[in-house]
């Protein structure tokens, strides 16, 4: 059994973080997702922007999103 360190939903690993009830979250590809619900594990997450002027939800981004 090969376990890299990053967490997969099909396969649960030791030391598997909880979820945060305050952080709901539906990308199941980062690495800080629940797996089994759709909330993110981190303490806090940081919120940010890829435009100048954001005017819709669209422009914003986790930028603490990371990559399963």
């Amino acid at each position: 059994l090969l376990v890299t360190g990053v967490q997969t939903c099909a396969l649960p690993i030791l030391n598997v973080m909880e979820k945060n009830s305050s952080i709901k979250c539906s990308v199941q590809q980062c690495k800080h997702h629940a797996c089994s619900e759709n909330y993110c594990t981190l303490d806090a997450i940081q919120v940010g922007t890829h435009e100048a002027n954001p005017t819709v939800v669209e422009c914003t981004d986790c930028q603490s999103f990371v990559l399963k």
